[in-house]
């Protein structure tokens, strides 16, 4: 299904600047990396995830322990959306109890999925702190929780929808916001 692309929102070369911001603030806010974990959120979080923990050890010389987390069976709408749901592997290979820990994922909508990524989170300790990293809020909550660090707020309408594309799963770098295709029809 083609989709209408209304606007480029952050091109290749934004997409390195937005991420190093990122990663600037997570070591600002956290005084340091020494005491800190990120988790991404699969899939397109946990590649944001990824590249911020690679920044942040071009920045600061150490390497930040780095997990991913799959929220499929936490998320309230997944016995409505997916009849088989798909669940990927979850790698937290670290303890997550009394550290703060850096929820990152690639879009912040309605807020249910980063709900879910905390239960998840929770099933694997105690951490000290949770905070969220997205590269994208596009606003329309419907739950109560706002982001710690934001790459780029984008104002949308409930007709249109932020498309992160990726080199990883993607093959290109960029951030689109698009018609809906349910506004489409």
């Amino acid at each position: 299904m083609d989709v209408k692309v209304k606007a480029v929102v952050i091109d290749k070369e934004g997409l390195k600047r937005t991420i190093s911001r990122l990663a600037f603030e997570i070591i600002e806010r956290n005084h340091g990396v020494d005491k800190i974990a990120i988790v991404g959120v699969r899939t397109r979080g946990a590649f944001v995830a990824e590249r911020i923990v690679k920044r942040i050890e071009e920045l600061e010389g150490k390497r930040v322990p780095y997990g991913v987390l799959d929220i499929t069976l936490y998320r309230d709408d997944f016995r409505k959306r997916l009849r088989q749901p798909v669940v990927q592997v979850t790698d937290i290979p670290f303890e997550i109890d009394d550290i703060p820990v850096v929820i990152v994922d690639d879009v912040l909508f309605t807020g249910r999925t980063s709900r879910a990524a905390m239960d998840a989170l929770m099933d694997f300790g105690r951490p000290a702190a949770i905070e969220l990293a997205v590269l994208v809020d596009r606003g329309h909550r419907e739950l109560p929780i706002h982001a710690d660090y934001v790459g780029k707020s984008i104002p949308t309408s409930i007709g249109e929808e932020v498309q992160v594309r990726l080199k990883e799963s993607d093959g290109e770098d960029c951030v689109l916001l698009v018609e809906s295709p349910k506004e489409a029809q």
